[in-house]
């Protein structure tokens, strides 16, 4: 047997070790395990042995068995939709600094869209808000180079690098009648993720910027400052989410139990009906029964979008913006051989009522839209998560709401046209009840108590 067909028959055997050990799993979840089935999986791993030993052989330049591989592993997870991927180990060791709250680059949460990278948010106070980066702005090239033909992680790779370090990023906006040029200088991005004021003396602000492991903490400190600080002239709460891109499941989970006293957060279904599963609030409300303002937006995503149904299904918040991203899917996150890790799509979540807002979103029960109008025939619409190649569809089949308009929010909190209709909002709320010295008792304070580790972000 020469080297060459050697090689191709021990990867394709490799390949079959682990399609043997996923037929197992795919018979159990209504999966074709039968004879006819398998002679026709050997078939195509034998035309990927061709084409792996063909581009060995015969491409231009000369590329290592290692990345051929990768490349495959990316084209496979990529084509089942926007946000299942693989993650070598230097990715897959950046997402976990990530996820801590701390890491080094610009501070912009992307994804794919049409060939070029789409900005879902950025995050406040890194160096991609400060450039003026928008959420819905179009990133086509990165240092003079076009990201046509880039997967997400070669591009989110580029955008990382030395702390200091100058980028330049071509985009895309709409409003703008020709590309733009930005430069950022790449930070060691220090994310707090809950910032929070009293306005006006009597209502409690509270912005999440993402969901990771500071939230739920941060949301503790938030409470109890604004409590200290407002007192008794305390007459509700505004959470803006507003351009925060998602996080951790837990994460979510816990805001959302923070407002709520009882019911229904979110229930995630994947392909097996058993690995269905529902998590619920725990007694105390540490928002003491006060009205909320929930601000969203085009750049509330995923983690946003479960706090936000679970609000507004429990009938705990007015949601108040424009219509968010409707990005309803949970991805898990999966270690490999090598120290990388696959990113996988394995279940759609619901919200309290039964709703999956998988490219629809939450529509906000009064549209408040930015005080820019962006004209109709604006030639660069604002993109949402239906309009991605390969989006998941609603698995409830019902027509997708007519999204709002989502202009620039990159403004001063000062003249932020929807946090001061928000304000407002909640102030008339207060006049309308009259004394709010007999609002409803305090609710005993509640304890930490979600393990979940799925993430939900891109």
């Amino acid at each position: 047997m020469k080297k060459t067909k050697a090689f191709k028959f021990a990867l394709i055997v490799a390949a079959l070790v682990g399609c043997s050990s996923l037929g197992v799993i795919a018979a159990e979840a209504g999966g074709s395990n039968s004879p006819d089935a398998t002679a026709e999986t050997y078939k195509q791993l034998n035309l990927f042995g061709d084409v792996f030993e063909m581009v060995r052989a015969d491409y231009v330049d000369p590329i290592s068995d290692k990345k051929l591989i990768e490349y495959a592993l990316n084209g496979m997870l990529s084509s089942l939709d926007p946000h299942s991927s693989y993650m070598n180990a230097k990715e897959a060791k950046a997402m976990n600094v990530e996820n801590t709250g701390e890491f080094g680059g610009l501070g912009i949460e992307v994804t794919m869209s049409n060939g070029v990278i789409k900005v879902i948010s950025p995050i406040d106070d890194t160096p991609a808000a400060k450039a003026g980066i928008q959420s819905g702005d179009l990133i086509i090239e990165i240092d003079g180079k076009p990201v046509t033909g880039m997967s997400l992680n070669d591009a989110v790779s580029k955008m990382r690098g030395k702390v200091g370090s100058k980028i330049v990023l071509t985009i895309i906006r709409k409003g703008e009648k020709a590309p733009l040029k930005v430069t950022l200088t790449r930070a060691v991005i220090q994310i707090k993720s809950v910032k929070y004021r009293v306005i006006n003396g009597d209502v409690g602000y509270i912005r999440i910027t993402m969901f990771n492991a500071q939230t739920q903490p941060g949301m503790l400190k938030a409470f109890k400052f604004i409590k200290k600080k407002a007192g008794d002239k305390l007459v509700g709460y505004i959470l803006d989410l507003r351009n925060n891109p998602g996080g951790l499941l837990d994460q979510a989970i816990a805001v959302s139990d923070d407002f709520l006293n009882k019911g229904e957060i979110v229930s995630t279904r994947g392909r097996n009906p058993d690995d269905t599963r529902a998590d619920y609030a725990t007694p105390g409300d540490l928002a003491d029964g006060l009205p909320v303002v929930d601000l969203i937006n085009g750049g509330s995503a995923s983690a946003s979008e479960i706090v936000s149904g679970a609000l507004q299904d429990n009938h705990r918040a007015i949601i108040v913006g424009t219509q968010s991203f409707g990005k309803g899917s949970v991805q898990t996150l999966f270690n490999v051989p090598g120290g990388g890790m696959v990113r996988l799509t394995t279940a759609r979540y619901f919200t309290p009522n039964g709703r999956s807002i998988q490219a629809e979103g939450i529509t906000p029960d009064i549209v408040i839209k930015p005080a820019k109008i962006v004209a109709d025939s604006d030639p660069f619409p604002t993109i949402h998560e239906a309009d991605l190649i390969g989006a998941l569809k609603n698995p409830d089949g019902t027509p997708i709401k007519k999204k709002t308009d989502d202009a620039d929010e990159n403004k001063a909190l000062e003249s932020d046209y929807q946090l001061l209709r928000a304000v407002d909002l909640l102030q008339g709320i207060a006049l309308y009840k009259g004394d709010m010295s007999g609002k409803t008792e305090k609710s005993p304070a509640k304890e930490e108590k979600h393990t979940h580790s799925l993430k939900l972000n891109n």
